[in-house]
Formats: C-alpha cells, structure tokens, sequence
C-alpha cells in the first residue's frame, strides 16, 4: 500500500515485525505463513524470515530441506548476502528465508561475535541488502525461546507482534515477553514496542476459552486484534501439504480469518502513520 503521487502520504510505520512468544504452540508460525500471505495476496511485497531453527516456517511454504542453505543461518552470521539467503515461494508477492537445522547452533556461535545482538539488524540495512527498499513488510518468525537468535530480532523490527493461545497457561508467557521488549527497548532498540497481540485457537464453545478471550480484552484493551483466529482443522493440515491455509482451502474458517486479520493489520498500520504524522 505505497503511495503514488502525494509526496506528502505517510510511508506507513513499523515495517519489520517479530512475530513472538517463548511458549511454543500458540499458532506462531502458522500466523506468520499465514498472515504473510495474505499481506501479499492483497498486493503487499513481504518478506518471511525463519528464524526457527525447526524451519516450520519453511516446511509450511514448501521449501525442502535441500534448499534451506544458505538461508537464515548464513545471513545471522554473515555467511551470505540477502540475495543468496532468499527464496521465491509458490505465492506472487511472498519471499521466504528458509531455517535449516544449523540455526541452532547460532546462539552459541553469537556470543563471541562482535555486536552480537545487531548481527541480523546490520545485516538487513548493508549495502546491496536494504531489506527496506524492497519489501513493504518484513515478518521474522522467532523461535519459542528469548536466546540471542530472539533477541536478534527484536533489535532488528520495528514492533512484536505477539500470538497467545486462548487458554490460561498463554497469559503466563506474554508478561515475560513485555519485559524482554521493555528491557530491549531501553537498551539496544527505542522503537521497539508491541503492535499487538493475536488471539489464537480459540474455540468458541469451551467456555475457558471464551473466558481467556474476555480476560485478554479486559487487561491488553485495543492492543488486542479484534480479529481471532479460530481451531480450525484445515488450518493443521495445510503445512503438510507445504502450503499456507489461504491456499489449501480458502473458503474454510481459519482462512477467513487471516484474511480479516490481515485487513486489520493492514488498518493499523495506516493508522500509526497517520499518527507519526501529526504535528
């Protein structure tokens, strides 16, 4: 959503975002691939990267293991140029850094590098890179843990956005976060802050669901996505098919609801440039 002619039409802030939560299995990558395809669907050009070095990222856009190298890992440690660490998937508009199992050596291999916790953020903003030049949005799927490979990519964005299951264990994990996010903030990213936070696998006839979602709403208020996403069987079994949901059945629930997610984001984004851009 690029503006055309005014030279005075806000560019819309943030760009890149981490897609996070150290609690696995909340719908994390499944909201990434999703959510990326759906951005470009409606004429976005994004950018996925896996930062997880189970690559279920990469297995849900179809992205074999013998082409996953180099990837994010090459690019982390400055292995390899942009060029040579991305993919075009099957979707117009969507490119993908794929994960291989060597990303999960990185933490260790970070710690004794210089500007260990910049090592993505510099890497993105080199010349011949400018990972901002070409895509309008840039989503980084971080893996389940708050290690350096995580906090790489928390000084890289521009904002979180967060994933929690509707259920009462999620509501545990996303206080760690917001203070990992505050203590980067303070310390190695200003603009860092939380875009939002995306309820997911809600299952509208348990009533501890439904609970969860109202306990969310009632103690996050409008930094809670109006939108939710669904359990939604079809959502489960379209990685197996190396495909985002959108694509293996677009008529079911779980893909109407991240194309209404994507809307929404979309929304917000035009709203926080708006609002960069009042006096």
């Amino acid at each position: 959503m690029t503006p055309s002619s005014s030279e005075s039409a806000p560019t819309p802030p943030p760009q890149i975002f981490a897609i996070a939560n150290q609690k696995g299995g909340v719908g994390k990558t499944t909201t990434a691939i999703n959510l990326a395809t759906a951005l470009a669907a409606v004429g976005e050009k994004v950018l996925l990267i896996d930062l997880d070095p189970q690559g279920n990222a990469s297995t849900g856009l179809g992205v074999g293991r013998s082409d996953r190298s180099p990837g994010s890992y090459e690019f982390l440690l400055g292995l390899n140029p942009l060029d040579a660490s991305v993919r075009a998937t099957q979707i117009p508009g969507l490119d993908i850094m794929p994960a291989a199992g060597q990303l999960a050596g990185a933490e260790i291999e970070l710690i004794d590098l210089e500007r260990r916790e910049h090592r993505l953020a510099d890497a993105l903003a080199a010349p011949g890179n400018d990972a901002r030049q070409r895509w309008t949005i840039v989503l980084i799927d971080c893996p389940p843990s708050l290690g350096l490979v995580t906090l790489n990519a928390l000084v890289a964005v521009d904002a979180v956005l967060v994933p929690l299951q509707a259920e009462f264990l999620a509501l545990e994990g996303i206080g760690a976060l917001g203070n990992t996010i505050d203590r980067v903030r303070k310390r190695l990213n200003p603009r860092l802050h939380i875009f939002g936070v995306v309820l997911t696998m809600v299952d509208r006839r348990m009533t501890l669901s439904q609970q969860v979602v109202a306990d969310v709403r009632a103690h996050y208020g409008e930094m809670v996505f109006g939108t939710t996403i669904p359990r939604n069987v079809r959502i489960a079994e379209a990685p197996s098919h190396g495909m985002p949901v959108l694509i293996y059945d677009n008529a079911c629930a779980g893909s109407q609801a991240y194309i209404l997610l994507a809307s929404e984001f979309i929304r917000r984004r035009r709203l926080a440039a708006e609002q960069a851009n009042v006096p």
